[in-house]
C-alpha cells in the first residue's frame, strides 16, 4: 500500500484500474490483508515497497502473495521496484547473514512466481531465485534524461561514486560519447564514509554523479565536494532509488549539489516537497511494458537499452 502511486501510475498506462485490496494491522502490530476481488485463474501482478517501513512492507507483500496463491491464481508475480535488504548480498564478515538470500527464499516460499525489479545493487541477487527475476534497467531513462536536459551532453563527465559503479557509469559513457570518472572512497562502518580519491579530469566539466541507492547522502554530498575541489563546473547527481533515510534531505538542501534526480521506484512525495533540488523520472512505463510484456509471454529484453514510448 505504501506504493500505492507507482501502482496506480502503472495502472493509468496500461488502461487497467487497481483492484482493491485491504490492508489492516492488529493492536500488536500484526498485518492483515484482504483480496477485493477474485483472482481464481487469473495473472496476478502485486506492487511492493521496498523503502520506508522496510520490514512492515516487506511482510505485506509477502502475505499477499500468499493469499492470491491460496485464493488459486494461476501466476503471480512481485513488483518489487527497489529490492529490500539489496546490500546484505554477501558475506563480508564473519557471522554476517547474507539476508538478500533469505529475502529471495521468503518470496519463493510465500508463492510468488516470477519477480520483477529494477537495478537491483547486485545482479548476482538474480541467482539466490529458482524462478524467473527480470532486473529492469533505469539506464535508457537516465540516458534520455541527460540528452533532454543538458546543454551538451558530449562534454559532460559521468562519474561513478565508488568501484562498484564503475561498469555502470562506463556503460552510459559509452552511450553519450561523453568522459567517465571514477570516486574510490573508504568506509568506517555503514553509512559513514572515511576519505575519497578522485580518478579522472573533471576541471571545467559538468559533472553527472549516478548510483543505485541514495540512502543518508553523505557519499553524494563529499563526492560533490571533491568533484568542485578538482575544477567541476556543476555537479547534478542521477540516483534510481531516492531512500532519504535520516536527514538526507537536509544535507542535499546544504550541500552544493545542483539538483539530484530520482526515478519514483520510492514514494517520495512529501520529501520532495521539502527539497526543490529533487527531480524525479517516470519509471511507470518501463514496468508497465514490462507487466505488458509478461502477461503476452513477449521478450522483455528490449526494455534494457530502450524507453517505451
Amino acid at each position: 500500500t505504501e506504493n500505492e502511486p507507482l501502482a496506480f501510475a502503472i495502472c493509468e498506462r496500461l488502461g487497467l484500474e487497481l483492484d482493491p485490496c485491504s490492508v489492516r494491522k492488529f493492536a500488536n502490530g500484526e498485518t492483515a490483508v484482504e483480496i477485493g476481488v477474485s483472482v481464481r485463474g487469473e495473472d496476478v501482478f502485486i506492487v511492493g515497497c521496498g523503502s520506508g517501513s522496510v520490514n512492515d512492507n516487506l511482510m505485506e507483500i509477502l502475505i499477499m502473495i500468499s493469499a492470491c496463491k491460496y485464493a488459486s491464481a494461476q501466476r503471480i508475480t512481485a513488483i518489487l521496484p527497489i529490492y529490500p535488504y539489496a546490500r546484505q548480498d554477501k558475506k563480508d564478515k564473519s557471522r554476517a547473514p547474507i539476508t538478500a538470500k533469505l529475502v529471495a527464499n521468503m518470496l519463493t516460499i510465500a508463492g510468488a512466481d516470477h519477480i520483477i525489479t529494477m537495478d537491483l545493487h547486485a545482479s548476482q541477487i538474480q541467482g539466490f531465485f529458482d524462478l524467473p527475476v527480470d532486473n529492469l534497467y533505469a539506464e535508457p531513462a537516465i540516458i534520455k534524461y541527460i540528452r533532454e536536459n543538458s546543454s551538451n551532453p558530449e562534454d559532460v563527465v559521468i562519474v561513478s561514486p565508488d568501484a562498484g559503479g564503475a561498469k555502470r557509469v562506463t556503460s552510459i559513457a559509452d552511450q553519450l560519447n561523453a568522459g567517465f570518472a571514477i570516486i574510490h572512497k573508504e568506509r568506517k562502518k555503514a553509512n559513514e564514509v572515511a576519505s575519497m580519491t578522485l580518478v579522472g579530469d573533471v576541471t571545467g566539466r559538468e559533472c553527472i554523479v549516478v548510483d543505485d541507492i541514495a540512502d543518508t547522502c553523505g557519499t553524494l554530498v563529499k563526492a560533490a565536494d571533491k568533484l568542485l575541489e578538482h575544477g567541476a563546473s556543476r555537479v547534478v547527481a542521477i540516483v534510481t532509488h531516492g531512500l532519504f533515510s535520516r536527514d538526507a534531505i537536509e544535507k542535499i538542501n546544504a550541500s552544493q549539489i545542483h539538483s539530484i534526480v530520482i526515478t519514483n521506484t520510492c514514494p517520495n512525495e512529501e520529501k520532495i516537497k521539502r527539497c526543490p533540488k529533487i527531480k524525479v523520472i517516470n519509471v511507470a512505463p518501463i514496468f508497465a511494458e514490462a507487466v505488458r510484456r509478461t502477461h503476452n509471454g513477449e521478450s522483455v529484453s528490449y526494455l534494457f537499452r530502450n524507453v517505451p514510448f
